[in-house]
């Protein structure tokens, strides 16, 4: 079909003549097909559909049903991936498998998700034969697909590539199913289908992330108050019913869930049941790991639980001449609503029944019909869930944005994970946005696979016959042009208070008609067809206008900004941006003149944030260099192991997978300037200045085996695979280059060596020849006296030294250090992961005095951050510390507790320069310490592990049934101390304090004061056990009992700080009234039922 550019004959290189381009008389002619040698990629590139001899339908589809029957459930197509849905666990994501992904060669293994990221990885460092770029992968496919599950695993190869094992790499793989809970919902087509877009950068530098952001599209608010048949609302409401305790539904006012009617009333079986609380309990420890604070939780749940009370609240047809009325039902529900939201009852229900406006300073009240009120409660509903799951990506951004220098340089990784296309029996405002996404999608696919590559062919004058692909372009006019666009034409219409859907539909009617693209809808009914890339579909235009205009009822936002939930408030307060994303901002207490004047400003209309939304996304994208994944639902049944053919071959059709695979195989897919490969690859010709022009570039490749590539006048043309293989040249000359450094270094250290050998034994020799002669000439002298003596003298006798006292220099000198004890191994969960930070200094070696004033000013920080934050949770409730818990000992002291231990035994210390604790383990031959940190939301997690922890005790009994990671070591046999006698606490007791301090800490009079201390020990300073007395182990009763009371009175105390208390609604106990008279309600609705059937058979 079509020609590709050629070489001259097959031989080492591909070059081109002198004119800078491929001479037509050196082409070969016949079928226009490059030889099979230099078409076919890499031995051993297994599943690479590039690869078949024969190209049509029929053999595509054998090759992807005969894959994925053996759960080979990828396949290349040159450097894209198709990837199939299994429907089923498969044993292919597992460590070991991601390690053999970790920098391979291209070939050498089968296809996978993570040789993608792998790939992005080494390609956004500047390992695959370009500059270091900031790159993107692309996720498309139907909704079903698997484009969910495909981003956790990229997150998750990336993650393990960084290989940096901080907390923020575990946070950035919380926040998927943080957002699958909020954002994501069950569908006819998919259990768990995204209702919204994400688009996540990472960011690097170097080699490491130090930095996340995510950007989320259009989520489908109006699934909060109406789902059609055989769907759901959003997972979070019920992991919320499965997951809490009854104490929590009653503090948060939820009931039986079968009486909200924005679940339609509906749960699941008990099995479900259990699958949801468990993934509550998932995602309470992801909001925990990424950094809420718990009473942000606790107002985000009060929020949702008012968004079901709310729905519940129905209205009463007004009587001839009256207002609208709230049905009796529903007192207790609007209640409910107002105590969860925060606000004043008769407030919210003035919002929903009437319009307060101010005309000529006079106070206008109009009130609703029974429709317009339940229109402005919906629209409450879903823009309270829009701006908490607003507000959740906006906290996220917040809590994972990098902690650089702005000057530094970092590149990213954006993986954008959109909703699938969406074709359902009805099809609404949220299925026309979610397909003109994918319309954009396989633009841009075809912009980089199709349009961009055979450009360059024109451009270089390469002889290609074109490769026809089904161009969607007129189809992305049709509903982003302007001024007579869809979307614009529905802005138009939605300007206009008095138009309808029926006058918006007449304008799309006459304004397309003629284009083959859009169909009008047949007999009366209010529709339109679109035929898009992926097929036609019928839109039902009921509530387009409603949707786009996305109001809010009048006094909605003054009265959300004025509520006591401070959560609440931040997000009305809080201003949206033109690509619809929230912008929290200081809260401000507003007046009704100013919420008059924030109504009567012009709003972004929903169609129009998407589309502004859309371009910036494009924008990001069009920026990087591109990945394709491409997903393919196999069947629409969602079983395993079942292929449907007419359905696969239908998605291989509109995704234009056989003229993929044609300009894959016979295209260049990689074609860099002269300049850029001369900079790149000059290396190997092994010579300083490589000029960059074209003559280096062919010298470059004559050196080298590639065959089937092109010159072209300004660029070289390469296959897909010759990326990997001049990356293993590079890589060859690399390792080179390291045994040459490694024999210099050792010839140089090795001289080096010889000459200091040489220099210590001619400075001995020296020595001993100064001995030498130091010794002869005091020979000399003495033979000399000798002859001058004339008679003997009496020498006086010699008096023994008496024994005396030892020098006191002696306790100056410092004792020798003894080495480390063999049970220390130094694993990446050491105290002191960052080399940047200070090591702790052993007692017994020398300091400076500027070294042990910063390391005693480091101690006692961490002492009193223990004494102020840490002691009264750490304790039990008998007053005394665990057994497990010990001091701030030295990591010595710590191995030297465990060395005759079994084998699972642990201790938790203090550590000695941060505020933070260490857990040692006894391991087999060996101790290893992890780092506990403590977030700022006061939960506590173990480096490198994925789950966050309330307290400290919960997390040792946690890992005394888990294993803590890598290595999956169980906690067994708490490590006490030594002996009762001697506490290794002594560091916390002879803390010594400043008079202001101790002043300000010591207790009134009126508060008792621990007396009681352990036998055999001293009693403490009294300004230090004022302030240390909840440390202290209590032996006698009276002490116990004194404990007891003072520990009470001090989370008493706590309380009221809002320390460590529970976190509750504000507006708990109206709730609570509420759930009561709801409750009294239906117990007497459900007795005159009973009374009026037993009344029924008498009458």
């Amino acid at each position: 079909m079509a020609a590709p550019p050629r070489r001259a004959a097959p031989g080492r290189s591909g070059g081109g003549g002198g004119a800078g381009r491929a001479e037509p008389g050196r082409l070969r002619e016949g079928d226009g097909m490059v030889s099979p040698g230099e078409r076919q990629p890499p031995a051993g590139s297994a599943g690479n559909l590039a690869a078949l001899s024969e190209l049509d339908e029929a053999s595509l589809l054998r090759g992807l049903r005969e894959r994925f029957l053996r759960q080979q459930v990828y396949t290349d197509v040159g450097d894209i991936l198709i990837a199939l849905n299994p429907f089923q666990p498969l044993q292919l994501y597992g460590r070991e498998v991601s390690e053999q992904y970790r920098c391979h060669h291209e070939g050498s293994l089968p296809p996978h998700i993570f040789a993608v990221a792998d790939r992005a990885y080494h390609a956004m460092l500047g390992r695959r034969g370009a500059r270091p770029q900031s790159q993107c992968i692309v996720i498309s496919g139907e909704s079903g697909a698997g484009k969910t599950e495909s981003t956790k695993l990229l997150l998750q190869h990336i993650m393990n590539l960084c290989k940096g094992n901080s907390q923020l790499e575990q946070q950035i793989l919380q926040v998927n199913p943080l957002l699958e809970a909020f954002g994501n919902a069950q569908t006819v087509m998919n259990d768990n289908s995204s209702r919204f877009g994400k688009y996540i950068q990472l960011r690097f530098q170097n080699n490491t992330v130090r930095g996340a952001k995510l950007s989320e599209y259009l989520l489908e608010k109006s699934r909060v108050v109406q789902q059609d048949t055989g769907e759901r609302n959003f997972h979070i409401f019920y992991y919320m019913f499965a997951g809490l305790s009854s104490e929590e539904k009653e503090m948060y006012g939820l009931l039986d869930p079968s009486l909200y009617r924005y679940i339609s009333g509906r749960f699941g079986t008990e099995d479900v049941a259990q699958r949801w609380k468990q993934k509550y309990q998932e995602v309470c420890n992801a909001l925990d790991m990424v950094g809420f604070q718990e009473q942000e939780q606790v107002d985000m749940q009060s929020i949702l639980a008012g968004v079901l009370s709310l729905g519940n609240v129905t209205f009463e047809p007004p009587e001839s001449s009256g207002s609208l009325k709230m049905s009796e039902a529903s007192r207790g529900w609007l209640k409910a609503a107002a105590g969860q939201f925060g606000v004043q009852e008769d407030e919210l229900l003035k919002c929903l029944i009437c319009t307060m406006s101010v005309t000529r300073g006079e106070q206008i009240q109009r009130f609703h019909t029974q429709q317009q009120a339940e229109d402005a409660r919906d629209s409450i509903a879903k823009v309270a869930y829009g701006r908490v799951f607003g507000w959740i990506v906006s906290k996220i951004n917040e809590l994972l944005a990098e902690n650089v220098d702005p000057e530094v340089e970092l590149r990213e990784i954006g993986i954008l994970d959109i909703f699938g296309f969406e074709n359902f029996a009805v099809n609404r405002f949220e299925q026309l946005c979610i397909n003109l996404a994918n319309e954009q999608l396989q633009h841009f696919f075809n912009h980089h696979i199709f349009q961009l590559e055979q450009a360059a062919y024109r451009e270089e004058e390469l002889p290609w016959e074109t490769i026809t692909f089904n161009n969607n372009e007129p189809i992305l006019n049709l509903l982003l042009a302007k001024p007579l666009g869809l979307l614009s034409l529905l802005d138009e219409q939605s300007a206009f208070p008095q138009a309808t859907d029926k006058t918006f539909v007449d304008k799309l009617n006459s304004s397309f008609k003629g284009n083959s693209h859009f169909q009008p809808a047949r007999g009366r009914v209010l529709a339109f067809s679109i035929i898009h890339y992926a097929g036609k579909v019928q839109y039902t235009a009921g509530g387009f206008l409603e949707k786009n205009r996305d109001t809010l009822p009048a006094n909605v936002r003054g009265l959300f900004i004025n509520s006591v939930t401070p959560l609440l408030s931040v997000l009305f307060t809080a201003t949206v941006s033109r690509t619809g994303t929230l912008m929290p901002h200081v809260k401000a207490k507003i007046i009704p003149e100013a919420e008059n004047k924030f109504n009567s400003t012009r709003k972004q209309s929903a169609g129009a944030q998407f589309r502004h939304s859309l371009m910036v996304l494009m924008e990001r994208m069009y920026s990087a260099n591109p990945h394709f994944v491409r997903c393919i639902k196999p069947n629409s049944q969602k079983e395993p192991g079942v292929v449907d053919n007419q359905m696969l071959l239908q998605q291989l059709r509109y995704n234009g997978l056989l003229e993929t695979i044609r300009i894959r195989r016979d295209g260049f897919s990689w074609r860099p300037s002269f300049e850029e490969f001369a900079e790149r690859y000059g290396i190997l010709l092994v010579k300083p200045d490589v000029s960059l022009t074209k003559e280096s570039c062919l010298e470059i490749l004559q050196s080298t085996d590639l065959t089937g590539w092109i010159c072209g006048k300004s660029r070289l043309f390469f296959k897909y695979w010759h990326q990997e293989q001049l990356a293993k040249y590079v890589e060859r000359l690399a390792r080179a280059a390291v045994v040459i450094q490694k024999v210099f270094r050792g010839f140089r250290c090795r001289k080096s060596y010889l000459k200091l050998v040489a220099e210590l034994r001619a400075q001995a020799q020296r020595q001993r020849e100064e001995a030498e002669r130091e010794r002869s000439r005091q020979q000399a002298m003495e033979a000399e006296a000798q002859k001058r003596i004339s008679l003997p003298i009496p020498v006086p006798r010699k008096r023994l030294p008496r024994p005396g006292p030892r020098p006191e220099t002696a306790h100056d000198m410092p004792p020798v250090p003894r080495p480390r004890s063999k049970l220390t191994e130094f694993t990446p969960f050491d105290n002191f992961l960052h080399p940047t930070e200070p090591r702790p200094a052993l007692g017994t070696e020398e300091q400076t005095g500027e070294e042990a004033k910063m390391r005693q000013l480091k101690r006692g920080a961490t002492l009193r951050w223990f004494r102020e934050t840490q002691a009264q949770k750490v304790m039990q409730d008998d007053g005394a510390f665990p057994s497990w818990l010990h001091g701030m000992i030295s990591r010595r002291e710590a191995e030297n507790l465990l060395i005759d231990k079994p084998l699972g035994c642990f201790l938790v210390r203090i550590s000695q320069s941060r505020p933070g604790y260490t857990l040692t383990y006894r391991g087999e031959g060996r101790c290893r310490h992890y780092m506990i940190e403590m977030q700022p939301n006061a939960r506590y997690v173990i480096l490198g592990e994925d789950r966050a922890h309330t307290s400290l005790t919960e997390l040792v009994r946690y890992h005394q049934t888990v294993g803590i990671q890598p290595f999956m070591e169980i906690l067994t046999v708490p490590c006490g101390q030594n002996s009762s006698e001697s506490l290794d606490y002594e560091n916390l007791e002879s803390l010594t304090l400043t008079p202001t301090v101790v002043a300000e800490e010591s207790p009134h009079e009126d508060q008792p004061c621990p007396s009681g201390s352990p036998a055999g020990r001293t009693t403490l300073k009294t300004g230090a056990a004022a302030v240390l007395r909840s440390m202290w182990f209590r032996r006698t009763k009276n002490s116990q009992e004194r404990q007891s009371l003072d520990k009470s009175k001090t989370k008493e105390s706590l309380g009221k700080e809002g320390g460590s208390q529970r976190a509750f609604p504000r507006l708990h106990s109206s709730i609570r009234l509420a759930m009561k008279e709801i409750q009294q309600f239906s117990s007497v609705s459900l007795n005159g039922s009973c009374k009026e059937l037993q009344s029924g058979p008498q009458r």
